[in-house]
């Protein structure tokens, strides 16, 4: 096993795919993004807006029939599913067209949003059944996976995984990491003012290079869009989430030198994402 440290040196020897010569947003990736609720149907904008940024070239977003249309006129550059609703305003169920269209996309979003329900669970599960890579959040956290998933929980959500104290999560993050991304075969960030991403085999990245401003509302729900985006364009699941922490954190210090350490908006961090991809891509050229 290792340990590296995540910062804007490794991303320059660990070059994201060159789509430069791609003719058409179709081969830049499909992304599905999946949640939402009554109460927070903005995470599905935020986590959705963050794959374009990241650079996707397709996205299709689902969430519950009441924020459809809302997110519709917000986000005109996605296709947009209004899914059943519980009372609760959650989502019911995943019905035939959305599994078909999570068979078809690159990479599947699950959970932003949601409550953390045996409902939202079993949506997750039978979506990410059929997709081809898949990034867990938020309320589908404790999905089954497989072996193309992100899982992208706080330290409060890993304890839970875990069945553990979160107290016990801060005082060995980089071992629950380990130890929960070998046991379920799937790549774990585990999100914090240090960030712990450890795949299958035992790496482990550590990544503490971000600032006090990203713990904001919203900021969870950034950085798996982005995420998401980097699998659907063809990035290996450790290599997206790297990237996807690294830029991320480089967006917030960027933010953080404009507009103040504090006070920046969750939305704001996905507008830098392309100017700091394109500066790393020309500097590992």
């Amino acid at each position: 096993m290792k340990t590296l440290d995540a910062d804007l040196d490794l991303l320059r020897r660990w070059p994201l795919p060159d789509l430069s010569d791609g003719e058409s947003k179709e081969d830049r990736g499909r992304v599905l993004v999946v949640g939402g609720g009554r109460e927070i149907p903005g995470s599905v904008l935020l986590a959705a807006h963050a794959s374009l940024r990241s650079g996707a070239g397709k996205l299709h977003v689902a969430l519950p029939e009441s924020a459809a249309v809302l997110l519709a006129l917000a986000l005109p550059e996605a296709r947009v599913t209004g899914l059943v609703m519980t009372p609760r305003g959650e989502i019911a169920a995943a019905d035939e067209d959305l599994l078909t269209a999570s068979s078809a996309c690159d990479a599947l979003l699950v959970g932003p949003g949601m409550a953390a329900t045996d409902t939202a669970r079993r949506i997750a599960t039978e979506l990410v059944s059929r997709a081809p890579a898949a990034v867990i959040d938020a309320g589908a956290l404790g999905a089954a996976t497989h072996g193309g998933a992100v899982i992208t929980p706080h330290f409060g959500e890993m304890a839970n995984l875990s069945n553990c104290s979160k107290e016990e999560v801060t005082s060995r993050p980089d071992e629950l990491a380990r130890q929960h991304a070998r046991d379920r075969n799937v790549v774990v960030t585990l999100k914090g003012a240090t960030t712990y991403i450890a795949n299958p085999t035992g790496t482990l990245w550590v990544h503490r290079g971000g600032t006090i401003g990203l713990g904001t509302s919203g900021s969870g729900d950034v950085l798996a869009g982005v995420i998401a985006g980097l699998i659907a364009q063809g990035a290996q699941p450790d290599q997206a989430a790297v990237w996807g922490v690294v830029l991320h954190g480089a967006a917030g210090n960027r933010l953080s030198e404009r507009v103040g350490p504090l006070g920046f908006l969750a939305r704001e961090i996905a507008d830098e994402i392309p100017p700091l991809r394109a500066l790393l891509a020309r500097a590992g050229g």
